[in-house]
């Protein structure tokens, strides 16, 4: 029996079932119908669900499915961070890092100057979940996503910024989140800045996830390359796990040389979801 949804269903939930519904069957081209009772919802919830998760019609991703796979492909076989901006695979010229502005401390830094730090957070909903948000004056210091407890926990957080001054502020985080994930497929209206503490290493490889583009994904052996250290391979996937800002600093982007998705500090499940969410985005655009 198909149900509508209800409160305890999040989009991100809804999605997780789709896309794993849409990979085993996409040879099939199925019906909108079949697709929303494999969700467990009706036809008519399961397009306002589509339109309100990414901002196009299940019927024009449905037609996409040959181009997403295509680009899958070519993901695959890139050799290099400068191949993929040379494919033009990053919609209508598009970077990333035109919306994100990277600022830097190293610990020592932080240590000496700003340790006082004052840090607003805030729990809110987005199309990948739960998110835990934290907000410094000089931009945002924090991005992760959890379900439950996991969604609501601060250590790591507060482990990443020790000694900050931490206030629960979602009215003021709110709007930010809202910029970040505006909704029905719109983009970011301005810039975003975000504080990132880390090693110089650390923060040339997060520079260089910056230059990934949309909808596309480069290799760890990739961003080592990038950086000028190639046999710096295995640090690179160090870095990126500490990565402190997901999705904006997009690390989710960053997937094995044999073209495996891999693994991710927020689940490997939200990743997969993370770049197909991408290349429905593109679409829209």
């Amino acid at each position: 029996m198909i149900q509508t949804k209800t409160p305890e269903h999040s989009d991100y939930e809804c999605a997780v079932r789709m896309i794993a519904f849409l990979r085993r069957h996409s040879s099939e081209q199925p019906s909108l119908a079949r697709i929303a009772a494999a969700v467990g919802l009706s036809t008519a919830h399961f397009q306002r669900f589509f339109k309100r998760w990414v901002g196009i019609s299940p019927k024009k991703y449905l037609q996409s499915l040959t181009l997403s796979e295509t680009q899958r492909q070519l993901r695959d076989g890139l050799s290099s961070l400068n191949t993929v901006r040379n494919a033009g695979l990053s919609g209508p010229g598009r970077l990333h890092e035109h919306f994100v502005d990277l600022q830097s401390i190293t610990p020592a830094e932080y240590r000496d100057r700003v340790q006082s730090l004052s840090i607003t957070y805030g729990i809110h909903d987005s199309p990948f979940g739960k998110c835990l948000l934290g907000v410094t004056p000089r931009g945002i210091c924090w991005l992760s996503f959890g379900e439950g407890a996991k969604a609501t926990s601060l250590a790591s957080l507060q482990n990443t910024w020790p000694g900050a001054n931490f206030s629960l502020a979602p009215d003021e985080t709110g709007p930010v989140v809202q910029n970040i994930f505006p909704g029905a497929g719109s983009t970011r209206k301005a810039p975003l800045s975000v504080l990132l503490q880390g090693t110089e290493f650390q923060l040339q490889v997060w520079r260089a996830l910056l230059g990934i583009p949309l909808g596309t994904t480069a290799t760890y052996a990739n961003v080592a390359e990038q950086i000028g250290k190639p046999r710096a391979v295995r640090a690179v996937g160090g870095a990126v796990g500490r990565n402190a800002v997901c999705f904006l600093i997009p690390c989710h982007r960053v997937i094995r040389t044999g073209g495996e998705v891999g693994g991710y500090r927020w689940g490997r499940p939200r990743k997969e979801i993370m770049l197909e969410w991408e290349q429905i985005q593109m679409l829209h655009d």
